[in-house]
């Protein structure tokens, strides 16, 4: 790929904001862009490091904001996109629905079509193994690529939702676009409404942490350095119309994650509070990354190290979780 502009959308994010900057370290050819909103789970300050480089511009905008959005495209005439930017938290899905359909459905129509305009080269639409449903507990199955979409979530809906819009405008416009679907991510400045960082928190605080239900459901674990990788390498080389799965095989349930953090940060089980299982709450999730992984790509992290690197992570950088943490309410 030769020098050109790239757009992150939800920069401001976790994994966008991982991306963002491992982008801007490792790529000093290319000019970033990061465009968020700066929601509640929008934060700053993880840039500090990278925000002086004249590589990286930050753009605070609406994806959902028509007006906004095909006039940026237009004035800077980006090269890629990857689209990141999403509410993505289910418990807030099932409360709010709407909020979900406006950002992940009609945000990601509005880039399209801005993508569309100007004749971006990429376009990457970054979605979950979410909006292939539930795998039962006992199953040998994995999601693959043709799995059908069978949603079970407000959030879930409205992620497959946008894959459909990305996936149409590629068979009617033609226009460059990739799917990956990614299993659940974990890593530094995740924001401490989910599982890991949540339960982090909590043990270095000594307060109870929620486990829903039974706490036996599945997912499997994606450190975010690794799924960065995984999105670069198909930037660079994916093919276009292709969607990419990508899962590390790292199936834990909810409750081993959690005693996982316990133990290692020192503390008693007895910290383990059980409450009322989420509604639609999915059994399992579980990615084959076969396909991406004939492109070159396999994870570096084993659960065992990457979870070992989060919570000192989250052990030396308080002062970053404590601050969002107070305004995410």
């Amino acid at each position: 790929m030769a020098r050109g502009k790239i757009l992150v959308t939800g920069g401001a994010g976790f994994i966008g904001g991982n991306f963002v900057q491992y982008m801007v370290n490792k790529y000093p050819h290319f000019d970033i862009y990061n465009l968020d909103l700066l929601t509640y789970a929008g934060d700053l300050t993880k840039h500090r490091e990278i925000e002086k480089k004249n590589h990286y511009f930050f753009v605070k905008a609406d994806i959902a904001d028509r007006r906004t959005i095909i006039s940026l495209f237009e004035r800077e005439k980006f090269d890629y996109v990857v689209h990141f930017a999403a509410e993505s938290h289910v418990d807030r899905s099932i409360h709010h629905p709407e909020i979900f359909v406006s950002t992940n459905v009609s945000g990601t129509q509005t880039l399209l079509d801005a993508a569309k305009r100007v004749g971006v080269k990429k376009f990457i639409h970054v979605s979950t193994d979410e909006v292939y449903g539930e795998l039962d507990f006992d199953s040998v199955a994995l999601f693959t690529e043709e799995t059908p979409l069978q949603p079970n979530s407000p959030y879930s809906a409205s992620k497959a939702a946008s894959d459909l819009f990305v996936r149409a405008y590629h068979q009617t416009y033609g226009l460059p676009v990739i799917i990956t679907r990614c299993s659940n991510n974990y890593g530094p400045f995740q924001f401490p409404e989910k599982l890991i960082p949540l339960t982090i928190s909590r043990v270095l605080n000594d307060r109870k942490v929620p486990v829903y239900g039974d706490g036996k459901n599945i997912r499997d674990w994606l450190h975010v350095w690794d799924h960065c990788a995984a999105i670069d390498l198909i930037l660079h080389n994916g093919r276009n119309g292709e969607v990419y799965n990508i899962g590390s095989h790292h199936e834990r349930t909810n409750l081993e994650v959690v005693k996982t953090i316990i133990t290692t940060l020192g503390k008693t089980e007895n910290l383990i509070e059980f409450v009322e299982d989420r509604l639609g709450h999915d059994k399992r999730y579980a990615i084959d990354p076969t396909k991406i992984e004939k492109l070159g790509w396999k994870p570096m992290f084993t659960f065992e190290n990457g979870i070992a690197q989060t919570i000192q992570w989250y052990v030396e950088n308080k002062w970053w979780w404590e601050r969002v943490s107070s305004r995410g309410h």
